[in-house]
């Protein structure tokens, strides 16, 4: 039976470790920001436009779904069976940033647009802003 030397076990390990990472880097767990560009013009004809990298709130956050306590049941009719907790990422703090947009004729003009400052597991909401 063939024995493996020092350095085609070091170098196994190595491969091991950087396929692992790979696939960590696109699934980063919780609520994070992330940049995005923005294209932002002044009008429908785009008469002026400018572009900035805002701040975006993605990831996952905590969720379960169990039977309900029997106190739920009945206060339902019997109709609540099942109970959800859950979170979503939210933008928790926003800030105001300028862009500056390039016009028509070598004008320019400048724009304030939102952009994530943190985030955070929070309760899900339709709307919030």
């Amino acid at each position: 039976m063939p024995t493996s030397s020092p350095q085609t076990l070091l170098l196994c390990l190595l491969v091991l470790a950087i396929t692992e990472s790979w696939g960590q880097e696109t699934a980063i767990p919780g609520c994070h920001m992330h940049p995005f560009n923005v294209t932002v013009r002044s009008d429908r004809q785009g008469t002026c436009q400018g572009s900035h990298v805002a701040q975006a709130c993605v990831g996952h956050c905590e969720s379960s779904a169990f039977p309900s306590r029997y106190s739920v049941l009945v206060a339902s009719g019997y109709r609540h069976n099942i109970t959800s907790v859950s979170q979503c990422c939210t933008i928790s703090s926003l800030k105001k940033v300028k862009v500056q947009l390039q016009c028509v004729g070598n004008r320019r003009e400048e724009l304030e647009i939102f952009t994530a400052r943190a985030c955070q597991c929070d309760m899900c909401r339709l709307s919030r802003y």
